[in-house]
C-alpha cells in the first residue's frame, strides 16, 4: 500500500498545538468530533494514519486529560446503530468506556443529553450507574439556539448539572454527530465562570481539513461520509474576512458560529478570542499529509465505497433516497463508476460465470478479493460455506502456495459444525459463515501443518479489498472488519427469503 500520511508527525504536531491551547486557560474543554477510536475513514482516505490516532495522542497527554462521553436520550430510546461496528449507541459508550480504560485514561462521566424519562436511557443510567459509573442528566436547554440571553443563564446551562473534574483538559466525546457535545462544553463553561475560573473552549475535528482546497477529494470524501447529515463543505468567510485566508469549514459549523461567538463573550463577558469557526479548531491533520497523489486516489476509493454502503442502506430501509442521490452526485461530480472500484468487475463476472452454469433465475453470490500484489482472486458460496468464507480461504491458500485441490479443512471437521446447526441449532440455513470457516481452519492447524501455514498468512489480508455481489451478513462484515479487509456489496440480497 502506497503511504500518503506521516503518522509521527501528524501526532508531535497535535500533541504541541493542544498544549499550547491550554496555557491561555485554568482549564481548556476539547469537543471531540469523529470517531476517537478506530476512525477507518481517517485510515481509508490517509493512508498511513493509524486508526487509533487520537486515543494515542490523548494516551501521550494522559496526566493532563479526562474524558466525559455525551450520548443523546433520543438515540438511546430509537436503538441507533454505530455502522462501523453494528452495535446500538448505549452499548457503544460501554464499549469505549472499556477502550479507554485500556489507553489508562480517566472516564469522568457519561452525560444523557436532552434527557426527559425516556424509558429505555432511564434503563441505561440505571446500568451505568450500578456499575459504579458517573451519570450527569441535561435536559433541553431553554432559549436554544437564539435567544442567548435566556441560554446564559440560570434557567439554560444554569438548570445543568456542574460536573465535577479535576485535569486541565477535558475532552468531550461521544458515539456519533448530534449527540450534545457542544451544549455540553458551552454548559461547563458557564459553571466554570461562575465560580471564578478562566475556561477555554476548542474543537478537534479532522475533517474537513481546513487547509487543503475545497473541492479536493479528501474533504469531497467526507462529504459523502456525512451525506445523510446534509452537511456541504463551505469556505469559511468569517475566516477570510478576518485573516485574507482561505480555510475550508462546513455548513453547520458556519451557520451556528455566530450565535456560538455570542454565547461564549456573554459567558466571559469579553470579546471572543475566535475570529471565525476555523480559529476554534485544534486539527493539524493538513499538515501530516506527505504525498498529495496518493491521499486523492484513496479518497476517489472511499466515495466509491460510501456509495455502495449508501446503495445498500437504502436497499435495508435504514436511509432515504435523498441521501442516496447527494452520494451519488459527488460520484458524478468527480466522474466517477463504480467500476473505479478494481473488485466490482472481477465479482461481477464470476457471478455471471455461474449464473450461466445454474437457472437462469438462480442468485449466484460472488466474491472478489485483492491482494497488496494485485493479484484479484474470487469465492464462491456452497452448500458448505459462504462466498466470504471462500474467498479468504483461497487467499489464505495462493498466499502460502498451497495448490487449489488441497482441503485446508476436513470434512470429518465440517460436516459435525453443519450438523449441530442444521439439526440440533434448527438453524435454517446452516451454510458456514467466515468466522465458523476461519475456527474450524484453527482446529484443523492444531494437526495439519499446511493448515498452520494458511492460517499465519491471515495478517497478510489487512488492507486488502474485496466486493460482494450481494450483500453480505453482519456476521460477514464484521469478521472482514477484524481482518481489516475493506468489502463493498452490490444491493441484492442472496435470496429471495425474507428473514432466514
Amino acid at each position: 500500500m502506497k503511504i500518503g500520511f506521516d503518522h509521527k508527525k501528524y501526532l508531535e504536531e497535535q500533541s504541541k498545538y493542544i498544549l499550547e491551547r491550554v496555557n491561555n486557560y485554568d482549564k481548556l474543554y476539547i469537543e471531540f468530533g469523529g470517531k476517537l477510536l478506530f476512525d477507518l475513514h481517517a485510515k481509508r482516505v490517509l493512508p498511513g494514519f493509524d486508526e487509533n490516532a487520537k486515543i494515542k495522542l490523548l494516551h501521550k497527554l494522559k496526566e493532563k486529560v479526562e474524558i466525559v462521553i455525551c450520548v443523546y436520550a433520543g438515540d438511546i430510546e430509537k436503538n441507533k446503530i454505530r455502522g462501523d461496528f453494528g452495535i446500538t449507541y448505549d452499548m457503544d459508550v460501554l464499549r469505549l468506556i472499556d477502550d479507554l480504560r485500556a489507553y489508562e485514561l480517566a472516564v469522568n462521566s457519561v452525560v444523557i443529553t436532552r434527557y426527559d424519562g425516556q424509558p429505555a436511557t432511564t434503563v441505561f443510567i440505571n446500568k451505568l450507574e450500578r456499575r459504579g459509573i458517573k451519570v450527569y442528566k441535561h435536559r433541553a436547554t431553554k432559549g436554544y439556539p437564539t435567544d442567548v440571553d435566556t441560554i446564559v443563564s440560570d434557567e439554560g446551562y444554569g438548570k445543568n448539572p456542574y460536573i465535577e473534574t479535576s485535569k486541565p483538559i477535558v475532552v468531550v466525546t461521544a458515539p456519533g454527530p448530534g449527540s450534545g457535545k457542544l451544549a455540553t462544553c458551552l454548559s461547563q463553561l458557564y459553571h466554570e465562570y461562575k465560580r471564578g475560573k478562566v475556561a477555554g473552549y476548542s474543537k478537534f475535528e479532522t475533517f474537513p481539513v481546513w487547509n487543503v482546497p475545497l473541492k479536493h477529494p479528501l474533504n469531497i470524501a467526507y462529504e459523502a461520509a456525512t451525506a445523510d447529515l446534509k452537511d456541504v463543505n463551505m469556505i469559511d468567510s468569517f475566516h477570510f474576512d478576518a485573516y485574507n485566508e482561505v480555510a475550508v469549514n462546513y455548513n453547520r459549523d458556519i451557520e451556528t458560529f455566530p450565535v456560538l461567538k455570542r454565547i461564549i463573550e456573554k459567558i466571559t463577558g469579553k470579546e471572543s478570542i475566535y475570529k471565525s469557526p476555523t480559529d476554534m479548531g485544534v486539527n493539524r491533520v493538513g499538515f501530516g499529509i506527505t504525498d498529495d497523489e496518493v491521499v486523492k486516489e484513496a479518497s476517489r476509493q472511499e466515495i466509491i465505497r460510501r456509495y455502495f454502503k449508501t446503495q445498500c442502506e437504502y436497499k435495508k430501509g435504514y436511509t432515504d433516497k435523498e441521501t442516496l442521490q447527494r452520494v451519488k452526485l459527488i460520484m458524478d461530480e468527480l466522474n466517477l463508476k463504480q467500476e473505479d472500484r478494481k473488485v466490482v468487475m472481477p465479482a461481477r463476472q464470476r457471478s455471471a460465470e455461474l449464473k450461466e452454469k445454474a437457472c437462469k433465475n438462480e442468485i449466484c453470490p460472488a466474491v472478489a478479493l485483492e491482494l497488496h500484489d494485485g493479484t484479484i482472486l474470487t469465492g464462491k458460496g456452497t452448500d458448505i460455506m459462504n462466498g466470504t468464507a471462500a474467498v479468504v480461504l483461497n487467499a489464505v491458500k495462493y498466499l502460502a502456495n498451497i495448490s487449489d485441490e488441497i482441503h485446508l479443512i476436513s470434512p470429518v471437521i465440517l460436516e459435525p459444525i453443519i450438523n449441530l446447526k442444521s439439526k440440533t441449532l434448527g438453524i435454517k440455513n446452516p451454510v458456514l459463515s467466515c468466522e465458523e470457516v476461519l475456527i474450524a481452519l484453527s482446529i484443523c492447524a492444531a494437526t495439519n501443518p499446511t493448515a498452520q501455514v494458511a492460517m499465519e498468512k491471515l495478517p497478510m489480508l489487512k488492507g486488502c479489498q474485496a466486493h460482494s455481489t450481494t450483500i453480505i451478513s453482519l456476521n460477514d462484515e464484521q469478521t472482514f472488519g477484524r481482518l481489516s479487509i475493506d468489502v463493498t456489496c452490490d444491493p441484492e440480497y442472496p435470496t429471495e427469503n425474507l428473514y432466514y
